[in-house]
């Protein structure tokens, strides 16, 4: 925009001295003005250079300012116009992109309560911990890792935007995956899942892939992901991570209706400026080309320029993963509607230019030509000739000019005679004026050193004056910051009193809680001992049951031998023996399993009872401890009370200190107010001194100088000719 501007202006500026050339030119006069004996001296002619002539100067203000005010006009049209639509574009824009952040903080928010609904599955906890005791291969993990599976794929049904939902061990194994068994990968050496454990339970979301995030969920489709560790509730304990996966086509259904224009896009960024999502899928994953740094994001939502200055940029950061949705659009598509004024003004511009041409051709001719003749008469009377007149046939203000011309040569004419007559009196008066002169500028010099004593002791007085002035000064302001200070000590006790008080009354309902909590250990304990005890029922039963199977092979064999002895008719009671023979022995296999199954469950019982046992003797600790927790926050809020007191005192006090450093500070103001006014007009009147003695000396100067120049203006005179 410069560059054309002042290309214009060059160019308007030769074409103005071209006309103002051919019109010197066409104005130069042949013959000398009236009155001047026939000089041949032309007017604009002998000026030499057109631009140094009135006309030549009245030409190119006509024309500069003319088409200075059309393009600043224009321009600042165009400017003000462009900035307007750009920032109402931007406002929309950046409103859309907000409200799409808004929506899309909800699908966010719908993954981490799914995520939170998984965490707080006891059933999916209990199948982990029960994972971990197992050993990997065996029959029993696969059937677990079986039913992991199927919990996972009711989650992962109940959203057709998750692709995989992934549970794996503390040391980064794959247990299961929904839609599939139990898979082979390991992912302890992906960041991300060192990230998810250090975060201990809290979401973690996980940039784009282009794949997966395991070797086995790679299908080729972009996905982002949501992972998070799984805890045990009671021991607080990592047993394993979440991890799930989720299409990136969601996001780009959420975005479809939010539209940047010919040329815009949307995409989701990471603070680091990583690419989450792009509607260029070979952008997703790699450094975003925004053109900006990622400090300028600062806020949740704005907007501003990219490092070209190209782009609008409008941004809205999550507030659930902190990742900004931004919207980038075209500047020359936002403004492209401000384009025409741009045109509409260079137009206007050169027919200004035209119009400002002729409008200065004919001022200047009509101003140039009476100034020139003006100019000739005034060179001849500045040669001595105080006879020349101007002829004057106008009435406007050249006129008006040409007769006050021929009246200031009359006066002139008039001055330069009485001038010749006071010249001889001004002669004698100069050198009287000397002798007065010199005695003034002795008077003066003494005047001057008595002044500048006195100015030297008033200045000295106002240095101190101010010095104590700034002393008073920091003394209020710090007896200001002590008693803030102390208001806020006072605010800050009272604060812990009333902590103090919420520590009392939670810790009564902590005491409460904690009975309880023994009561219904002691109840377990008394249940597990009774549920000891039917194991110990179970077990008679199983030695019972196990005699009875022994007594049926028994019985099994001696039909076998009695159905032999009998022959061929014997052999439908020799089958029949056969069978019950064949159900015994899985009566027996049957009672072995639970005989052992109901072992380890009486071995796990007395263990738990001896956790249980261990366990009463702490709660009973804890229950001490907290009583002698109550009595410190008691104690602490009768300290709290007399401390409070004390700083009220103190605060009173202090006020009353700073009530008397207030009419200290005002005081001393006053004297140094006093000693600087005093101080001031020492130096004035030093200064007013020291001009009075310059005053003399030029005035014994001009005494002198007075005589010469009457002595020069007697000879000068003489050169007129009246």
């Amino acid at each position: 925009m410069r560059e054309r501007w002042k290309a214009l202006t060059s160019r308007m500026a030769r074409a103005g001295r071209a006309v103002a050339g051919l019109w010197a030119s066409r104005q130069a006069k042949p013959e000398g003005a009236p009155g001047s004996g026939g000089g041949k001296l032309t007017g604009l002619a002998a000026v030499g250079n057109p631009m140094k002539s009135v006309g030549g100067k009245l030409f190119i203000i006509f024309f500069a300012s003319i088409l200075f005010f059309v393009l600043t006009v224009g321009l600042a049209s165009y400017n003000i116009s462009k900035s307007i639509i750009q920032n109402k574009v931007g406002d929309a824009s950046e409103q859309t992109i907000v409200q799409a952040g808004e929506k899309m903080d909800l699908m966010y928010a719908v993954y981490e309560d799914l995520s939170l609904q998984i965490l707080l599955d006891e059933s999916l906890m209990t199948l982990l911990r029960e994972s971990a005791a197992a050993t990997k291969g065996t029959y029993d993990f696969l059937q677990i890792s079986q039913k992991i599976v199927e919990k996972l794929n009711i989650y992962s049904y109940s959203n057709k935007t998750i692709r995989a939902i992934h549970v794996m061990s503390p040391s980064g194994e794959v247990i299961a995956s929904s839609g599939g068994t139990s898979g082979t990968a390991n992912v302890k050496d992906k960041p991300w899942f060192g990230k998810m454990l250090e975060e201990n339970g809290r979401v973690v979301w996980l940039e784009s892939s282009a794949s997966g995030y395991t070797e086995d969920s790679s299908r080729g489709t972009a996905v982002f992901g949501l992972g998070r560790a799984l805890k045990n509730g009671l021991s607080n304990e990592v047993q394993g991570a979440l991890l799930m996966e989720i299409n990136l086509d969601s996001i780009a259904q959420e975005l479809e209706r939010v539209q940047m224009g010919d040329g815009g896009e949307t995409m989701i960024v990471t603070p680091e400026l990583k690419t989450i999502y792009s509607q260029h899928a070979e952008a997703i994953g790699q450094d975003s080309d925004l053109g900006i740094a990622k400090e300028q994001l600062s806020s949740e939502a704005g907007r501003l320029l990219n490092d070209r200055q190209d782009k609008q940029l409008v941004y809205y950061q999550s507030a659930k993963n902190g990742w900004y949705l931004v919207g980038a659009m075209k500047v020359e598509e936002l403004v492209k509607d401000a384009r025409l004024i741009y045109i509409m003004t260079w137009v206007f511009a050169i027919v200004a230019a035209v119009l400002a041409v002729v409008i200065g051709f004919f001022v200047a001719r009509m101003i140039g030509r009476p100034l020139g003749q003006l100019r000739t008469l005034m060179k001849q009377g500045e040669e001595g000739d105080l006879r020349v007149r101007m002829s004057v046939t106008r009435q406007d203000e050249i006129g008006q000019l040409g007769l006050s011309f021929n009246e200031m040569m009359e006066k002139i004419t008039a001055l330069v005679q009485q001038t010749n007559h006071s010249a001889q009196e001004v002669l004698l008066t100069a050198a009287e004026l000397s002798d007065a002169s010199k005695q003034t500028k002795t008077a003066a010099q003494e005047i001057a050193a008595a002044t500048e004593q006195i100015a030297g002791g008033a200045t000295s007085l106002a240095v101190e004056a101010e010095r104590g002035n700034e002393l008073t000064g920091h003394i209020s302001v710090q007896m200001k910051e002590v008693v803030r200070s102390n208001v806020e000590m006072g605010t800050a006790a009272a604060e812990v009193q009333k902590s103090s008080e919420q520590g009392i009354d939670y810790m009564s309902g902590l005491i409460s809680k904690t009975n309880a909590t023994e009561t219904m250990t002691r109840s377990m304990v008394e249940k597990v001992d009774k549920l000891k005890e039917s194991t110990r029922s179970i077990r008679k039963i199983l030695d019972m049951l196990n005699n009875i199977t022994k007594q049926t092979n028994i019985l099994s064999l001696n039909a076998t031998i009695e159905a032999a002895r009998a022959g061929a008719a014997g052999k439908g009671f020799m089958v029949v023996a056969d069978e019950i023979r064949k159900l015994a022995d899985q009566s027996r296999q049957s009672i072995e399993v639970v005989g052992s199954i109901t072992e380890t469950i009486q071995r796990e019982i007395d263990e738990t009872v001896e956790v249980l046992s261990e366990a009463y003797p702490i709660f009973q600790e804890q229950i001490d401890s907290v009583k002698e927790t109550d009595l410190i926050f008691k104690q602490v809020q009768s300290q709290m009370s007399g401390f409070i007191g004390r700083l009220s005192e103190v605060t009173e006090s202090i006020s009353q200190l700073e009530s008397s450093q207030v009419v200290l500070t005002d005081a001393m103001s006053n004297v140094s107010a006093v000693a600087e006014e005093s101080s001031a007009t020492s130096q004035e009147v030093a200064s007013l001194s020291s001009e009075q003695l310059n005053i003399s000396s030029g005035l014994v100067r001009l005494s002198e100088k007075l005589e010469e120049l009457s002595t020069s203006l007697k000879e000068t005179l003489s050169k007129f000719q009246v």
